[in-house]
């Protein structure tokens, strides 16, 4: 008698059983990329609204805001101007220097008997920023003869001077100069000392008079190797003493290796009387 057979693995009387899978409604998650979509829109809009109140502002706040953007370090910062006619809150760059050096001109016309002097001091605008020249005599003006103690008219120029400049954030550099005409002693003390020696006396009695303190960065004595006039290296004019008002920004290379260039006068050679 044949058995009935079955698919192997099903019985009839086995259970049905039934998945039912739950769909979910929600969208898929996109993680947070968003949000920092979100952030730079917001930041930007936030940039904008500053920009449109800042143009709408009065010309010292938005002086002092291009100024920051300038010069985040704070190197270059705006300090009050007590210079009659440069302006307050300003910072002497390179385009400004031609408004000191009249500044200065007419602070030093303030002085008595500056008639007598003014043939002696030269300001120019130069590679290195503004150098006031102060230009001996024969007599003497400045300084004593073969000293570096200060006359009397030159610690008056160099008190006016010292007043002036100590308000400004601008770096000074004090130089000395000599003729070619050597010490008739033949001792150890030459121009180079004496040169040296009257940067010093002049950098002592201008922050004792206003500098600001570490506002002088060198003190450099040149002896008679930057002669103001090559061709007579005996000239009394050759004697000087040079303060320089640094520029704020650095110029060019270029600009500065020419100015260099410029100022180096070739060694005296010639036999000195």
């Amino acid at each position: 008698m044949a058995e009935s057979q079955e698919p192997i693995g099903k019985r009839n009387d086995d259970p049905i059983v039934v998945f039912v899978q739950k769909k979910n409604r929600h969208t898929a998650h996109h993680g947070g990329a968003w949000k920092v979509a979100y952030a730079d829109f917001v930041t930007a809009m936030m940039a904008l609204f500053i920009v449109l109140w800042l143009m709408n502002t009065n010309p010292d706040v938005q002086k002092a805001t291009g100024a920051y953007f300038r010069d985040p370090t704070g190197h270059g910062k705006q300090v009050g101007s007590g210079l009659a006619g440069i302006g307050d809150d300003l910072v002497l760059k390179k385009d400004d220097m031609h408004k000191l050096q009249e500044t200065l001109a007419q602070a030093l016309k303030q002085m008595p008997d500056f008639q007598k002097l003014k043939d002696q001091v030269q300001m120019t605008v130069t590679g290195e920023g503004l150098r006031v020249e102060l230009l001996e005599t024969a007599k003497g003006m400045f300084f004593e003869n073969g000293s570096a103690h200060p006359s009397e008219k030159g610690k008056e120029l160099l008190v006016v001077l010292a007043h002036e400049l100590g308000s400004l954030p601008n770096s000074i550099m004090i130089e000395g100069h000599t003729d070619a005409k050597p010490f008739s002693n033949g001792g150890a003390y030459t121009n180079w000392e004496l040169s040296s020696d009257r940067a010093n006396s002049a950098r002592r009695l201008m922050e004792d008079s206003g500098l600001r303190p570490n506002q002088v960065t060198q003190v450099r004595g040149f002896a008679d190797q930057r002669l103001r006039k090559p061709d007579t290296p005996d000239d009394p004019s050759n004697r000087r003493i040079s303060v320089i008002v640094q520029y704020m920004s650095p110029p060019s290379a270029g600009e500065s290796s020419k100015e260099i260039a410029n100022n180096l006068a070739p060694p005296a050679v010639r036999e000195k009387r």
